[in-house]
């Protein structure tokens, strides 16, 4: 059944279909510059929900305290990036 399939040594498993041809790094090569660059990127990524562990009554209050967290975080990411007045005038004109 699995004949001709790639198979991962890693994961233990045949795959279907491999898409891209990434060369995987060598095991416990560490990271390249840019890799580097994109995890210390994302680790400043600032989510705005508190952390711990949150018990509620219902789901309406859950669904309440996740949505304001979202919306708190728009506005902070909002107003961290400067706008571009122009494309912002022609969308709403267009």
């Amino acid at each position: 059944m699995f004949r001709g399939m790639p198979f991962d040594p890693r994961a233990s498993e045949p795959f279907m279909r491999v898409v891209g041809k990434r060369p995987e790094p060598a095991a416990g090569s560490p990271p390249s510059a840019e890799a580097r660059a994109a995890m210390t990127a994302m680790a400043q990524y600032r989510t705005r929900v508190p952390k711990g562990v949150f018990i509620y009554a219902s789901h309406e209050a859950a669904n309440s305290d996740w949505e304001r967290w979202r919306i708190d975080g728009m506005r902070a990411n909002t107003r961290a990036k400067p706008h571009d007045s122009k494309s912002h005038d022609s969308k709403a004109n267009g």
